[in-house]
């Protein structure tokens, strides 16, 4: 995907991540409830407790473009957050490979994020890479087959102590080594800004690899303006830079998610007065 020309101010685009917000109602109500607020794409961790049919039913309902799922993630709710590191489950992330692209395929998604997962106790460090990059190689393979990009993404271990993949360099290095056209990196400014800080640098530095953002604030990932990232600063950086991809909303709305939603009016209306001016 082309980068748009910098200084062209189109201010970034958001999708409602569902499985975040609009937590007021069911999921499969969530979808409508986004598109009444003006969001005209939305993302969410897994698709796979539902029928891909009536994913695609809700979608198209509410004229709404997935952006984004992840790779199954192994058992979520007994803690695991990804299975790519495990070198005991390798048949079983081939296999989510193989449905991720069946609900992506269903569903129009052009992007899959792979959360790597925590690292094993009791494993050899170099098995466990190793592991990780063969895995990242034939995920990559899979997908790019079917038009489909991969994402890795960086998660810091505040919130998920152990996690494998927790820095920038890291998922870049890891990149490199797996040598892959198809493999990109999901920055998370919440979680980076946790493990790392230099946001706007680091998005400078890396932009031509980041095929999608994500967001909440520090601390208690809120929405924009709740903490200490300068949230109108970081989206008129990311218009500079020429960044064409979505920004997904995922963070825990500090009281209803409809309530919280002025930094989103706010951006719209900065990056009209810029469009204006």
């Amino acid at each position: 995907e082309p980068q748009r020309d910098p200084g062209d101010t189109q201010m970034p685009r958001f999708a409602a991540n569902l499985t975040m917000l609009f937590n007021e109602v069911d999921f499969l109500e969530r979808f409508a409830a986004a598109a009444r607020d003006g969001f005209e794409a939305v993302e969410f961790l897994f698709p796979y407790p539902y029928p891909a049919a009536e994913l695609r039913a809700r979608l198209e309902q509410s004229g709404l473009q997935l952006v984004l799922h992840n790779l199954p993630a192994g058992d979520w709710g007994a803690g695991e957050r990804g299975i790519a590191c495990l070198p005991d489950r390798v048949a079983e992330f081939r296999g989510g490979v193989a449905r991720a692209l069946e609900y992506a395929t269903a569903l129009g998604v052009r992007q899959l994020n792979c959360l790597v997962g925590k690292m094993p106790a009791g494993v050899d460090a170099a098995l466990v890479r190793r592991t990780v990059v063969e895995n990242l190689r034939h995920a990559a393979g899979e997908l790019g087959r079917h038009g489909v990009r991969l994402l890795v993404e960086p998660v810091n271990t505040r919130d998920i102590p152990g996690f494998w993949l927790n820095r920038t360099a890291q998922a870049i290095e890891l990149i490199e080594e797996v040598g892959s056209d198809n493999l990109y990196l999901q920055y998370d400014i919440y979680h980076m800004q946790v493990m790392e800080g230099d946001l706007a640098p680091t998005l400078e530095k890396h932009c031509g690899r980041i095929a999608h953002i994500q967001l909440a604030d520090n601390p208690g990932r809120n929405e924009p303006g709740t903490g200490e990232i300068n949230y109108p600063f970081l989206f008129h950086w990311i218009d500079r830079l020429g960044y064409s991809g979505w920004i997904g909303c995922e963070y825990k709305p500090a009281a209803g998610t409809e309530q919280g939603l002025g930094w989103l009016r706010e951006a719209r209306a900065d990056a009209a007065r810029r469009r204006a001016a």
